[in-house]
């Protein structure tokens, strides 16, 4: 029970219905057990009263009458309950049993005058059950038996008794569970709306539930609103800085052109681009939290397979390997921007880079090899980490803000993927995207 408690599996109208349940089970099993102990007490009690009385009666009247007469009485003393027969030649019956030795004390003890005619009893069948047989001694030494008609029950359970009664114990504990569930219904509404923040949306909880569920939604729905317009202001203002970097940028890259000198005109272009490469990247990484791009069913394949013949057609040494066709649904620019930037980095930190597009029955796989120096081990882990610079591994002439893998592993998170980065055995970086179909 306690490590069916501990799995995070089990939900709260989970634990709920189990705390319901459990309680049930030991009260009414509590309870059961004494009820049945009281009224074995009771049953046992009422037996020898009754037995006590109709051996009173029948002892009284079978010493009245003569032994030719006995047989014919002991007929009429006959009931449902009670067999009695006599017999001048039958022989003292067995002492009496160990396990009856308390009802014969109690039969003695309700008709004290039975305590001079040699009570005995016996049971006919061994265990918790069975019928009683005996004798008690008449006035001339003659013994009168009798035997019990049905069977003297012991301390079991009424088995019939117990099912009977917990079926409404039962339909009692599935319906506190539907209203537990009912009740907590917000709480899967809110948990939804969590989620669709961590993904960037943006979702409005309907208040319900008890004061305490009230509470909370209402905090979570004013922190919602809090959080999406401070990502708006940022976004707005980045949108700002962007637009008014760019101006003076384009007017440097116009006076780049007018210098005469090719190399420092060259590198002046070279600075004003890593600029503008820095910008784009800044405001593509800060900006994608509330991603407007929809999901469309595109072919994976013929994008990677575009992307590669870019790199060719600009000078690059790439090559695509893999299937023709691989149609899914997915955010094309974030896919682009995410592959594209998994592409030039290998470019950068190598020679050759190799797109791989892999299929699968419930997801696909976008591998992109290169031969460079890789990345040690200790540091693949928070490679993914934005503005992270791998100097040692890099080489210090590292361009950009560091948010090329950052940008990957968040188009990845909002398509519910998986995106890994491992060290090739004969060189280089394997980065690999998986998409779930």
């Amino acid at each position: 029970m306690r490590r069916l408690w501990a799995r995070p599996s089990v939900g709260l109208i989970g634990r709920v219905f189990a705390i319901l349940l459990l309680t049930t089970i030991f009260e009414f099993a509590a309870s059961t057990y004494l009820y049945e102990r009281a009224s074995r007490f009771s049953v046992r009690e009422d037996e020898a009263r009754r037995l006590a009385e109709h051996l009173v009666i029948a002892r009284k009247l079978m010493s009245e009458r003569s032994w030719r007469e006995r047989p014919a009485m002991a007929e009429r003393l006959t009931t449902d309950r009670y067999d009695m027969r006599w017999g001048a030649s039958f022989p003292a019956p067995p002492p009496v049993a160990p396990g009856l030795d308390e009802m014969q004390r109690q039969v003695v003890a309700w008709e004290p005058t039975l305590a001079s005619s040699d009570l005995r009893l016996r049971l006919t069948s061994p265990g918790r059950r069975g019928i009683v047989v005996g004798g008690l001694r008449l006035g001339d030494g003659t013994w009168l038996r009798f035997s019990t008609a049905g069977h003297i029950h012991g301390w079991d359970l009424a088995l019939g008794r117990i099912v009977l009664a917990l079926v409404p114990a039962f339909a009692l504990i599935v319906l506190g569970g539907l209203m537990v569930r009912r009740l907590l219904r917000p709480m899967g509404r809110l948990a939804h709306a969590a989620e669709r923040i961590g993904l960037g949306g943006s979702e409005m909880v309907a208040e319900g539930g008890p004061a305490e569920l009230r509470r909370v939604i209402r905090a979570f729905n004013g922190m919602q609103e809090r959080i999406h317009r401070l990502i708006g202001d940022r976004t707005q203002a980045l949108a700002a800085v962007g637009h008014d970097l760019r101006t003076p940028l384009a007017r440097l890259q116009l006076r780049a052109d007018e210098i005469p000198e090719p190399a420092m005109r060259q590198a002046m272009l070279g600075d004003v681009a890593e600029m503008e490469g820095m910008v784009a990247s800044l405001l593509a990484y800060l900006g994608g939290e509330n991603d407007p791009e929809e999901r469309k069913r595109i072919d994976v394949a013929v994008l990677a397979a575009t992307i590669v013949d870019d790199v060719v057609d600009r000078g690059g040494d790439a090559r695509y390997e893999g299937a023709d066709h691989v149609e899914m649904a997915v955010r094309p620019l974030g896919l682009k921007r995410a592959l594209g930037n998994l592409v030039n980095n290998g470019l950068h930190y190598g020679q050759r880079v190799t797109v791989t597009v892999v299929e699968a029955a419930d997801h696909v796989t976008l591998c992109v090899d290169d031969d460079g120096p890789g990345i040690p081990e200790a540091d693949l882990a928070r490679a993914l980490d934005p503005f992270t610079r791998l100097d040692p591994a890099r080489g210090r002439n590292t361009q950009g803000l560091g948010l090329g893998l950052a940008i990957v592993a968040r188009f990845v998170a909002l398509e519910k993927g998986i995106v890994r980065l491992s060290n090739r055995s004969e060189g280089g970086l394997r980065a690999e995207i998986v998409l779930p179909r």
